[in-house]
């Protein structure tokens, strides 16, 4: 996106106040990973548009993203997925702060190995990703089958810092992280040409992927 329109577009984002800004600093003085603020207001606006019961994040962190969409929709109940120790006990303090404990659910561990406990708690309206960017499709493909007829799945990250148009080998990085520009490229492919959903990616913070399911999710391939 043109930097100053992007600037601009910052600028409308109203001012976060009180645990919310304070997530967000401490976020940025150690370096945790969450959502940028153009890619979470587009996030909460689907969410609004949908009003989702039900909601499945993959990837906790500090419990950012969770508290922003329980306060978004008092009404729905969240499921979120976090398996480093120190970002779970974070995130259930931050959980305890904003009064949320009795809507977020917590489910430690890693997420490829979570199936049967996430089914418990499906089906769900919208399942966000946001974790291992190199896991995406087994993600993706672990978790579909819990979402409703009508569901959503969003996933954050997919343009990672516009890497993914760019000429990386051309350009100076490590052999790791230019199979991750490469995985995550595949993703994006597969996501557009996936047989049972509509996708589309907005160049909105680090892009956000959209994902709708064309019909009944019983139809087989």
């Amino acid at each position: 996106m043109n930097g100053k329109i992007e600037k601009y577009l910052h600028s409308l984002i109203p001012e976060r106040t009180g645990l919310i800004k304070e997530l967000e600093d401490f976020a940025l003085e150690n370096n945790v990973p969450i959502m940028e603020p153009e890619g979470i207001e587009v996030l909460l606006q689907i969410l609004r548009l949908h009003h989702p019961q039900a909601i499945l994040e993959v990837g906790s962190a500090i419990g950012y993203s969770a508290i922003r969409m329980a306060e978004t929709l008092p009404e729905a109940r969240i499921v979120t997925l976090e398996r480093n120790e120190a970002r779970i006990q974070q995130a259930r303090a931050n959980f305890a702060k904003a009064d949320l404990l009795e809507r977020i659910t917590l489910i430690e561990g890693d997420a490829l190995e979570a199936g049967p406990l996430v089914k418990e708690h499906g089906p769900f309206d919208i399942i966000f990703v946001d974790a291992a960017k190199g896991q995406y499709k087994r993600f993706f493909e672990l978790f579909e089958p819990f979402l409703k007829d009508a569901g959503i799945i969003i996933t954050d990250n997919v343009l990672f810092k516009g890497l993914v148009a760019e000429n990386i080998e051309e350009m100076e990085m490590t052999r790791r992280k230019r199979a991750l520009i490469k995985k995550i490229r595949d993703f994006n492919n597969w996501l557009h040409n996936h047989p049972h959903y509509d996708t589309v990616i907005l160049p909105i913070g680090d892009g956000v992927a959209i994902s709708k399911h064309r019909g009944d999710k019983n139809e087989k391939a």
